[in-house]
């Protein structure tokens, strides 16, 4: 399987938008700090991901979503979540 997945960061207030094959393990390379995009936003919380089969599909996924038409959807999707971490870009 193949995930795409946000984080929330606590620090900065902003997503982090992502894809892995070992969803577990990414997350938790993210939380350790061995992530470059993500090292420095510490701490972590994984607020949504998604499961795929196909490694292009969820490539696709991510693009979409990081993009401005994605990320507008994502807001409205994930409202409640994002009202509760206090995302700043809501």
């Amino acid at each position: 399987m193949y995930y795409v997945y946000i984080l929330f960061s606590e620090k900065d207030k902003q997503l982090y938008i992502g894809y892995a094959d070992d969803l577990k393990a990414r997350f938790e390379k993210h939380s350790k700090g061995f992530v470059r995009a993500t090292k420095f936003r510490l701490p972590l919380k994984l607020i949504y991901y998604e499961a795929y089969i196909k490694q292009s599909d969820a490539k696709r996924r991510e693009k979409f979503l990081k993009g401005g038409k994605g990320r507008g959807q994502l807001k409205i999707q994930l409202k409640d979540i994002l009202e509760k971490v206090c995302y700043k870009n809501l």
